[in-house]
């Protein structure tokens, strides 16, 4: 079984009534409100690192030339510390669905597309993943699962929103050596949540709980100190 074969069968595996990604737990500071909460959509778009193979055709790797989760990158912007919600933090391509979108896929590829200037067309989708609350915005989330089958340049489309885009290996986000758990308090709450060190930042808070469930779920994850600390870059 390949990795695409993976990842597509634990999608599938995550299309059911009961599925849970990411159970609400001491990490969130505050409750959802479910009248008033909106919908959006994030892409974890999931792809052959730059110089991987390439498929015989069409000189973009494919699902059958990947050899191992190594091999694998995932995409990733860093927001503007100019916004108001979650500034300057690393977080998956995405954000509210609009009327116009015809469904959660439909809002992840175009929010994707906006804020990397990554080609679409060359994504597929391999599922949509169980929803998650987030109530410090007051959204409900749902993870689209992408397979980057063609890649395409990408960039901070609108700096505004995004300082940085950058793709992060799966190797480097599964090294124990690079995991840690990041912690917030504030007002006497403790939020506690799993953080990735990557060069580019360190990955922590939804994004990386997200990242964490999925790595979880598909039975990838290395066993890792949990105890291992660091204060949360706000």
């Amino acid at each position: 079984m390949t990795v695409y074969d993976e990842l597509a069968a634990w999608a599938r595996s995550m299309d059911r009534p009961d599925a849970t990604l990411v159970r609400a737990s001491g990490w969130q500071f505050a409750r959802l409100d479910p009248a008033r909460a909106r919908r959006a959509a994030v892409l974890i778009l999931v792809g052959p690192r730059d110089g991987g193979p390439s498929a015989r055709d069409s000189g973009h790797p494919g699902p059958d030339e990947v050899p191992s989760r190594d091999d694998l990158d995932i995409l990733f912007v860093m927001r503007a510390s100019s916004l108001s919600n979650h500034p300057g933090q690393v977080a998956f391509p995405g954000g509210a669905i609009d009327p116009g979108d015809t469904d959660e896929g439909a809002a992840a590829l175009r929010e994707a597309r906006e804020e990397t200037g990554v080609d679409s067309d060359g994504i597929e989708i391999l599922g949509l993943l169980p929803e998650v609350g987030l109530p410090i915005s007051n959204f409900m989330v749902t993870p689209v699962l992408g397979w980057w089958a063609e890649q395409s340049p990408i960039h901070a489309v609108d700096t505004a929103e995004s300082e940085l885009v950058f793709r992060a290996p799966v190797s480097t986000l599964l090294d124990p050596v690079h995991r840690r758990t990041a912690v917030v308090r504030r007002d006497g709450f403790v939020s506690r949540t799993p953080a990735f060190l990557v060069p580019e930042a360190v990955i922590w808070g939804f994004t990386a709980m997200l990242l964490d469930a999925m790595f979880d779920g598909l039975g990838w994850t290395r066993p890792w100190d949990r105890s291992r600390e660091i204060p949360a870059p706000l």
